[in-house]
C-alpha cells in the first residue's frame, strides 16, 4: 500500500491550495481538469489560433502518458492542475515551433556539426562535466530557460523574449514548494542545462518518470524507437541557434541520462556525435536517483511509496546500463571516451585535459572559465546538504553492487565509501549522505 509523504514539509500555500481545490471539486462548484489528449489539443489550438502540431508521432507517447497519469499517478489537486498546465504548454509550443519552421524554412536546413554528448546515469557527474565544457565559448549549449521553454511565441512583442522571466518564476515557485529540489540540482534561468526539455516536447523521456508514478508509460517507452523524438529535438536545437544568430559550425554540447536508453536513436539523428561516457558506483547512482524522484513526486501526489521508488529506479538504472553497454559496441573507439566520477573528484583538471585531447582541442583557452566554475561550485557546496538513506528506499549498497557486478568489472568502476559518512557530489553544488543501514 503506498505510503504518504509526511516527511516533506509542504509550504502552507501549497497545503491550502490542495484543500481548497479538493473542497471546490467535492462540492461540484467546479470540475477537476480534464486530462484527455483530444480536449487538451483543442484547447491549445484555440489559445494559439494554430492547428499544425508537426509530426503526429508525439500523440502516441502523449496518450500513454495521460493514461498513466489518470490511472496510476494518484495526483493530488495541485498535481492535477500542474499536469494540465504542463501538457497545454507542451502542445502550444509544438504549434509555435511548427509556425517558426513554416515561416522560416532556413531553420531546418541548419547543420548540427559534430555534437559532443555526455552520456551517463543520473547523478554520475554529468552535470558537472557538462558545465565544465560549457565554460568553453567554442561550444554551444542550452541555457535553463531554453530547455524549460524551448519555443518562444512567434508573435513576440517588440522582439522581447519573456522566457528567462518565465523560467525564473517557475524555478522560484518550485524551490518554494520544495527547497530540496534546489539542492539536488542547483540551477538558474541562464545556467547551462541539459536538453531533456526538448525531448519532453514530444511527450518523451524519463523526466515524467521522475516527476510522477507512471510505470505503464515507462515500460511502453522502453519498447519504442525514440528517433522521432530526437529528430524534433534536433529541430529545436536548430531553432535555438537560429534565434541566437549562432554559427552553425559551433558544436553543440548535449547531455541527459535519457541518452543511455536511446543511444541508437541519438546516433541516427547525430551520426557524427562524439560521446563522453560517465561512470559511478551504482549504489550512489541509484540512491541519489531515488531521492530525486521522491522529492519531485511528493509535490504532486500525497501517496508516494519510497520502497516502490527504490525498486523502480534500481530496475531503471539496470536497464540504462544494459542498453548503453550494448549500443556502444557498434561505436568506433575514436568516437568515445570513458570518465569516472571518482577520478573527476581527485583531479578534474587532468580528466579535462584528457577529454580535450580526445576532442582534438587546445584546453588553454577554456581553463580560466572552468576554474571559475569549479570555484563557484565548491563555494556553494559548503552551504548545501542533501541527505538520505538507501534503507529508506528498501535498498542495500552491497546488494546493489552485486546486481551490477558486470558493469563494475567491465568499466573498472570503483565503489564509494557509503555508510554513515558523506560522499560529496562536488562540481554541481551539493553533498549527498548515503547510509547503507537503517
Amino acid at each position: 500500500m503506498p505510503s504518504s509523504c509526511p516527511a516533506l514539509p509542504r509550504p502552507v500555500p501549497l497545503r491550502l491550495a490542495n484543500c481548497l481545490l479538493g473542497s471546490v471539486w467535492h462540492a461540484n462548484l467546479s470540475s477537476p481538469p480534464d486530462l484527455d489528449d483530444e480536449t487538451l489539443e483543442r484547447q491549445a489550438a484555440r489559445q494559439t489560433g494554430l492547428g499544425d502540431f508537426g509530426d503526429p508521432w508525439f500523440r502516441r507517447p502523449l496518450r500513454r502518458l495521460l493514461r498513466s497519469l489518470n490511472e496510476e499517478a494518484r495526483l493530488n489537486p495541485v498535481g492535477r492542475v500542474v499536469t494540465r498546465t504542463y501538457v497545454l504548454k507542451l502542445l502550444r509550443e509544438r504549434l509555435w515551433a511548427q509556425q517558426w519552421f513554416d515561416e522560416n524554412p532556413a531553420i531546418r536546413r541548419r547543420s548540427i556539426a559534430r555534437p559532443v554528448v555526455v552520456v551517463g546515469p543520473m547523478r554520475s557527474g554529468t552535470t558537472r562535466l557538462h558545465r565544465l565544457l560549457a565554460a568553453d565559448e567554442r561550444f554551444a549549449h542550452l541555457r535553463m530557460f531554453e530547455t524549460m521553454c524551448p519555443v518562444p511565441r512567434p508573435t513576440r512583442v517588440n522582439g522581447h523574449d519573456r522566457r528567462p522571466w518565465v523560467a525564473a518564476l517557475s524555478l522560484g515557485l518550485l524551490h518554494r514548494a520544495n527547497p530540496a529540489t534546489a539542492i539536488v540540482h542547483p540551477t538558474g534561468p541562464m545556467a547551462p542545462e541539459e536538453e531533456l526539455g526538448l525531448l519532453v516536447a514530444s511527450a518523451w523521456g524519463m523526466k515524467h518518470e521522475a516527476q510522477w508514478r507512471v510505470p505503464a508509460y515507462a515500460r511502453w517507452c522502453e519498447e519504442q524507437d525514440a528517433t522521432p523524438a530526437y529528430a524534433h529535438m534536433a529541430d529545436l536545437l536548430r531553432l535555438t541557434g537560429w534565434l541566437r544568430g549562432e554559427d552553425p559550425a559551433k558544436p553543440w554540447l548535449l547531455k541527459t541520462p535519457q541518452h543511455m536508453l536511446d543511444l541508437p536513436a541519438l546516433l541516427r539523428v547525430f551520426p557524427d556525435a562524439r560521446i563522453i561516457f560517465t561512470h559511478r558506483d551504482p549504489a550512489a547512482v541509484v540512491g541519489s536517483s531515488c531521492s530525486l524522484a521522491w522529492n519531485q513526486m511528493c509535490l504532486q501526489s500525497d501517496y508516494v511509496d519510497p520502497r516502490w521508488i527504490g525498486r523502480e529506479w534500481l530496475r531503471k538504472t539496470e536497464l540504462k546500463i544494459s542498453r548503453m553497454s550494448g549500443a556502444r559496441q557498434g561505436l568506433p573507439a575514436g568516437r568515445m571516451i570513458d570518465v569516472h566520477f571518482d577520478e573527476m573528484d581527485r583531479d578534474w583538471h587532468a580528466v579535462m585535459r584528457r577529454i580535450y585531447r580526445f576532442l582534438d582541442l587546445d584546453i588553454v583557452p577554456a581553463e580560466a572559465g572552468m576554474a571559475a566554475y569549479m570555484t563557484r561550485s565548491e563555494r556553494d557546496r559548503r552551504f548545501r546538504s542533501h541527505s538520505y538513506r538507501l534503507a529508506s528506499f528498501g535498498l542495500d549498497a552491497g546488494d546493489i553492487r552485486e546486481s551490477f557486478g558486470d558493469y563494475l568489472s567491465n568499466f573498472a568502476v570503483a565503489g564509494e565509501r557509503l555508510g554513515r559518512g558523506e560522499t560529496g557530489e562536488r562540481g554541481w553544488g551539493s553533498r549527498v549522505a548515503i547510509a547503507a543501514g537503517g
